[in-house]
């Protein structure tokens, strides 16, 4: 109330003060016609000082008297002139400066309503990366977001495909093991805009699939999930792109989801790091691409960074380690517990160069999430505690791992 109440009155002020100057609509000073009067009957007192001195002659005192008098009454006439001229009427100038006034009290707090945070105290950085991270714990889960989120207007299609997509679901519905008819059904419900269906049968296929997935996979399912919440991202769906960030941290459309969901819980700063460096290694032409240019000018206003634009594939940052394209090949012939292994095997060479290397805060975070996506919440813990030894005189990098363990549930 303290902030409303002086805000208006240093708007009033600034109103009243113009209103005050329209009301008298005076200028400041006077004529020039004025001040010449008095220069010319100045100079006649001279000419009689120099006539009684015998400085001039009579002729000649006459002579300038007589051309100082013609002077004198031209700009008398130009001060009578002014005087009586057109004077603005008092009511008008009383209206103007009433609705002025109005205009510009209304106005300031009309617009700090609509572009300000009304009720928003004034917060240092680590109070916001803290309200950052229990806004990530406590967020909105699926089911409530999707209780919130309004009936969308499904695709129009033809009868025979929509014919098709139920003798599909029967299909699928009378055999629930098959993996592949599930991944169809989930392909076709996200068609009719039936996202959760859609994701539900995209869970059912990642299930049957006994651990021969990829990343890609891991993040289709979390897009479901945020298309059925309305474009929010949920703590159901970031588990699912958590998991797509361990198998591969280089995923584009992975991370696009991933800077979203940073910036829907407050951290825009982070949010513009992840998708400067995805444009910087993705493809151009890449759809989750052109998401990113789509927003990333309004994440670093809201971050605060002075954005400039960048090449998609430009590679000014390296992606941080993960499987390669060969590694990711391979992993679909081996067995779900041949892929754990692997998988363990990347996590535990990344802990294993961290531990007697180093490495940049970005890479220490991806281990503590893949860590407590593994399960593995004591060791993302200490691998935590250990980095924020490690980069504590780094407000930016301790504001990264802050917000990753928060997310991993690792703080209270």
């Amino acid at each position: 109330m303290i902030f409303w109440t002086v805000t208006a009155l240093i708007a009033f002020a600034a109103a009243l003060l113009l209103a005050m100057i329209i009301i008298r609509a005076r200028e400041q000073g006077e004529p020039a016609a004025a001040y010449d009067l008095r220069v010319y009957r100045q100079q006649l007192r001279e000419v009689d000082k120099d006539l009684a001195r015998g400085v001039i002659a009579e002729a000649d005192a006459e002579r300038i008297r007589t051309e100082i008098s013609r002077r004198i009454l031209t700009a008398d006439a130009q001060l009578q002139k002014r005087k009586s001229g057109p004077v603005q009427p008092r009511a008008l100038s009383l209206g103007f400066a009433i609705a002025t006034a109005l205009l510009i009290t209304g106005g300031t707090l009309g617009l700090y309503w609509q572009l300000g945070a009304p009720g928003y105290g004034d917060l240092g950085l680590q109070d916001r990366i803290r309200l950052a991270g229990e806004r990530a714990e406590n967020r909105p889960s699926q089911a409530e977001a999707e209780a919130d989120v309004p009936a969308i207007q499904r695709p129009e299609v033809e009868e025979g495909y929509l014919q098709l997509v139920e003798q599909l679901r029967q299909t699928a519905g009378e055999r629930k093991d098959d993996a592949r008819g599930q991944a169809l059904l989930a392909q076709h419900e996200a068609n009719l805009g039936n996202f959760k269906a859609a994701y539900q049968a995209k869970t059912s296929y990642i299930r049957l699939a006994e651990g021969k997935v990829n990343a890609r996979d891991f993040t289709e399912l979390a897009e479901l999930k945020i298309m059925a919440a309305g474009g929010y991202v949920s703590p159901e769906a970031q588990t699912d792109l958590q998991k797509a960030r361990a198998i591969d941290p280089s995923h584009g459309p992975a991370r696009y989801y991933w800077g979203l969901m940073l910036g829907q819980i407050g951290r825009p700063d982070l949010a513009y790091r992840e998708w400067a460096a995805t444009l910087r290694d993705g493809p151009a032409d890449a759809l989750w691409v052109k998401g990113i240019q789509g927003q990333i000018e309004e994440m670093a206003f809201r971050a605060g960074v002075e954005y400039r634009p960048i090449t998609p594939g430009g590679g000014t940052a390296p992606a941080l380690p993960g499987p390669s394209a060969e590694d990711m090949a391979g992993a679909s012939e081996l067995t779900p517990e041949e892929q754990q292994e692997m998988i363990r095997g990347m996590v535990t060479r990344l802990s294993d160069r961290l531990a007697t290397e180093g490495g940049s805060a970005e890479e220490w975070a991806s281990l503590i999430g893949a860590l407590s996506v593994l399960g593995e919440t004591d060791r993302a813990r200490t691998v935590y505690d250990e980095a924020r030894g490690a980069f504590e005189a780094d407000a930016e990098a301790l504001a990264l791992l802050e917000t990753i363990a928060a997310q991993a549930g690792l703080t209270e």
